[in-house]
Parts: C-alpha cells; structure tokens; sequence
C-alpha cells in the first residue's frame, strides 16, 4: 500500500516539475517577446503627443526614500502637468515633505488635497476620487506615493494613449530593498517571481485585463465610464479593479516598455509574511482561477518532491537540475535585461528560500479571509474590504 502511494506522489510532482518547466518556458518567451517590442516601441508611438497630465499621489504617512521618489515626478521633462497630492489629515507627516517640494519647485503646479471624506474602506481611492475632483486635466496618471521615475516617464508612459483603443497604460516595476532579510525577499519576489507572471499572462492572454499600482495612466472619460474611483472604494485590490473594469468598456490594457522603482521598507520576516499575505488573498479574490494555478509555478518544490519520492533515482536529479536552470533563467531574464535590477546578483542566492516561503504563503492564504493593512485589519469578501 505504501509502495503505491509513493507511486503516486512520484507521478503528481513529476507533472508538477513538468508543468512548471513549462510555464518558465512561458516566462522565457514572453520576456523575449517584451524585449523586442521594447526595442521597437519608440518607432511605433507617437512621440507628439503630449497632451497636459494631471499625475495623482495619495500619500500617507513616511516611506522609505520619499523625498526622493516623490522628487522624480517634479523633475519630468514635458510640456505641462501638474501633481496632485492627497493626504487624509492634515497633520499627516508627509505632508512637511510635499511642502519642501512646493519650496524647492515653484515653477511646478503641485497641489496639496486634504481628503475629509472617508468613501469607503480603501482610504487611499477615497482619497482618489476627491483629488480627481480637484484635477485641471482630461489625461490622468495615478501611482503609488513610493514609486521613482526617470525624467522621460511622462512622455513615454503616455504614448499609448494616442490610440482611441488603448484605454489604461501600467508599468512593470523593480523593488529596491533595505538591508533586512525580508525586504530581500521581498525585492526578488518582485523581480523574479512577480513580473514574470505578469509577462506570462500578457503573453499567454495576448494582452492584460488589469493594472499594476505602480502605474495607472487613463483618461477621465473612461474613468467617469466607469463611474469613477467611487465604484472601486471598497476594494483591496483596486489597480486591480481599475485596470479590468477599463479593459471591459473594450478598450485594451497597455503594458508600458517603462519599468520605475520602489524603495522596500526594512521588513522583517513577520513583516514580510503579512505583506505577503495580504497580496495573496488580495490576488486570489480578484483573479481565482489565475491565482488556482499559481499551483504550476512552484517548480523547485514539485523537482525536491521529485527527488524524495523516487528514492533519490538519477533521473530525478536531473529534473531538479533542469528545473534550477530554468527557475535561474527566468530569474536572470527578467529581473536583469528587463527591469534592470542591481541587486539581483547579491541576493540571489535566496531564491530556494524565497520559492519555497512562496508556496507556503500560497496555502496560508486559503486559510481565512483576514488581512492586515496599514495597522487596520480587514475582512475580504470577494474582494471587497470589511473593516473589523
């Protein structure tokens, strides 16, 4: 009876190993496909249009390097814009930070929003749809108050707009991580486990129907179409939410060939597990089945079950090796021609631990409906937030 169970567990993980070899063969071409069109994107876009933007930033409390980021949005090479901060109290201290901008560039229309209102468990798009209120311009571009762009993030971002069918541009993005265990984790789940997955949806969908935070560039009337930031105020996963109800008016969803940067807080390996965590269930009430087949990614360990349910047989040895190999190719694609990340080479040597947390992270977030956020905890129900 044991013989036969063990018989069965070897040919689960052998078509595990097998589906997740070939979904980093997925990864490989879609990054190959991304770096060609990147190479061409400049000749394909109109480069004249650069219609004024209007850039909203909710902000709250101090991320790390914020001056800095926040920074980067004042020193955009284009025409005319304006930057649009909201912040829900007054004596928020992020608020001394956009005022330093205000002083060091005032040539720059940068408005500062106090938000009263709170529209609805997601504090940050309660605090969207009253900045968009106050917004001068047709053409609006959201991100997350702890994103660095480069100084040509404007003209590039916009671009796709120029065509009528495209109705949402996002970014890919890379985490710059502090000195903590965590915040390294954190950093090569972004690069080498986060962003490919995304590549592979948009290579395997043909496109994607949804946004990431790190970049959200629309117009107001699909936004009013939609019937504006209020109708996405309870949601966790609210890029998300925005990206895919955009993409159902039958527009499409433009992956930019622009990657910006996110400077991780120092987190710790609880800190890091409950972001996770959130993320996840956050995921898995938006996307479902997507988030189902998250089972096919976890390759090394579908290769180690390989290995241990065979008796250690040379064959599976060799599975595992082609698995590593692959697992480090998608890594190397992505997190380096790509995204262009630094620090992948120093903390690479994580990524066993890191996939193998993924996995556990994975089952826990099918474990309950709970979520902590900014201090407040949550309740999820189909992915709408139910504060407790």
């Amino acid at each position: 009876m044991s013989h036969s169970i063990l018989r069965i567990i070897e040919i689960i993980a052998v078509l595990g190993a097998t589906s997740s070899a070939a979904y980093y063969v997925l990864c490989l071409l879609a990054a190959a496909t991304f770096l060609r069109e990147r190479r061409t994107a400049a000749e394909r876009e109109n480069s004249a249009f650069q219609p004024p933007i209007s850039i909203l930033k909710p902000i709250k409390g101090l991320d790390p390097e914020m001056y800095s980021s926040l920074r980067s949005h004042c020193l955009q090479d284009y025409p005319e814009f304006e930057i649009i901060f909201g912040v829900s109290d007054a004596g928020d201290p992020s608020v001394s930070i956009v005022q330093q901008l205000q002083r060091e560039f005032p040539d720059r229309v940068i408005h500062l929003v106090i938000c009263p209102k709170i529209l609805g468990s997601n504090v940050k798009v309660s605090n969207l749809a009253q900045m968009a209120a106050q917004a001068k311009y047709e053409y609006l571009i959201v991100n997350d108050g702890d994103i660095r762009v480069e100084r040509d993030y404007l003209r590039r971002v916009i671009r796709p707009l120029a065509e009528e069918k495209v109705g949402l541009v996002t970014c890919l993005y890379r985490g710059v991580a502090a000195p903590t265990l965590g915040s390294k984790l954190e950093a090569l789940g972004i690069g080498t486990d986060f962003c490919p997955g995304v590549l592979a949806a948009w290579k395997l969908e043909r496109g994607i129907n949804f946004a990431l935070g790190s970049t959200q560039a629309f117009r107001r009337a699909d936004l009013e179409k939609i019937g504006g930031f209020e109708t996405i105020v309870e949601y966790l996963a609210d890029d998300y939410e925005l990206g895919n109800r955009i993409h159902r008016l039958g527009k499409t969803v433009h992956l930019s060939d622009v990657v910006v940067e996110t400077h991780l807080p120092p987190y710790d390996l609880r800190g890091y597990f409950a972001h996770q965590l959130r993320w996840a269930r956050g995921v898995r009430d938006s996307r479902p089945g997507g988030y189902f087949g998250l089972i096919v990614t976890f390759g090394l360990l579908w290769s180690l079950l390989v290995v241990l349910a065979s008796g250690g047989a040379a064959w599976s040895w060799i599975i595992l090796a082609a698995t590593i190999l692959l697992r480090a190719a998608v890594a190397s694609m992505v997190g380096k021609s790509i995204l262009g990340d630094p620090q992948l080479d120093s903390v690479s040597w994580l990524l066993p631990l890191r996939d193998l947390l993924a996995f556990a992270i994975w089952i826990a977030s099918f474990a309950g409906h709970t979520v902590t956020w900014r201090g407040d905890r949550f309740r999820l129900e189909k992915g709408k937030l139910i504060r407790i």
